[in-house]
């Protein structure tokens, strides 16, 4: 038997084995490549028709792209004979590895995901949440920006964010703004609810819709106060809120009723 056949037939079982891999492997990638192309195209429609927010489809959409591409590699490597159970458990412990090393950033990151999902809010609203007003100035993945009432910048982690209570004041589009005020038992009840309404109804950002009102609220130690529930739209609250208040008293000063407040008295001592 000669050694130089054997030797030629045994390079030409192995070309036509690992070229066959290799054939197969290439044919793999491009087919693979194409339908996560695919994937993503699709994946990228279904997110702008449930309009999910561009940075957030930015990010899945890389997370789904390296994913699927890690997932074609070892599909690859197994074709071509590599082992890939070791690989496989390599990115396992990575993955647990860095989930326990980020387990916060992963939690604001969650949150900030379920946040443009399902918009308790948007850019612009005023909201009250984690113990903060202010206007929603910036949604990003991890944090979100308010502009605070005093134009501070208010950064809250997602993660809170989500998992706490949110009071939303501009959804609804106007707000009742709720105040009270106190005038002396010795004033007439009905002249003092019709001087609070004209103070309302007089207002220009007061609105019709719902209607105010002025009703007692309480018979207190010292007077008898008045719950006043003017109605304005969002951005008018504070306006409102002070200017009313202002109002009310020039108001009353003006009709003669009295606003009750602690007097001090001197006691003369004869020595």
């Amino acid at each position: 038997m000669n050694l130089e056949n054997i030797d030629t037939q045994k390079w030409i079982d192995l070309a036509t084995e690992y070229g066959l891999k290799v054939i197969a492997a290439i044919i793999l990638w491009i087919v693979g490549s194409w339908v996560i192309k695919k994937i993503l195209k699709t994946s990228r429609k279904i997110m702008t028709k449930s309009s999910y927010d561009e940075s957030l489809q930015k990010f899945l959409l890389n997370l789904l792209n390296w994913a699927l591409k890690i997932l074609l590699i070892i599909t690859l490597l197994g074709t071509l004979g590599v082992p890939t159970t070791s690989f496989a458990a390599i990115i396992a412990a990575a993955g647990l590895a860095v989930g326990l090393a980020l387990q916060g950033s992963l939690g604001n990151f969650a949150g900030g995901v379920l946040i443009m999902i399902f918009k308790p809010f948007k850019i612009g609203d005023l909201i009250e949440a984690q113990g903060e007003v202010g206007v929603v100035k910036q949604i990003e993945i991890f944090t979100t920006k308010l502009t605070g009432l005093s134009n501070r910048e208010i950064i809250i982690p997602n993660g809170a964010l989500s998992n706490g209570n949110i009071i939303n004041f501009t959804t609804e589009g106007t707000r009742r703004v709720d105040l009270v005020f106190g005038v002396s038992y010795d004033a007439d009840i009905k002249k003092t609810k019709e001087v609070l309404m004209n103070v309302l109804t007089s207002h220009p950002k007061v609105i019709d819709t719902p209607a105010p009102t002025v009703n007692v609220l309480e018979l207190a130690d010292s007077s008898v106060n008045f719950a006043v529930r003017p109605w304005c739209n969002a951005e008018d609250y504070w306006a409102v809120y002070f200017e009313v208040t202002e109002n009310t008293k020039i108001a009353l000063d003006a009709a003669g009723i009295e606003i009750p407040y602690p007097h001090q008295v001197e006691i003369q001592r004869k020595g």
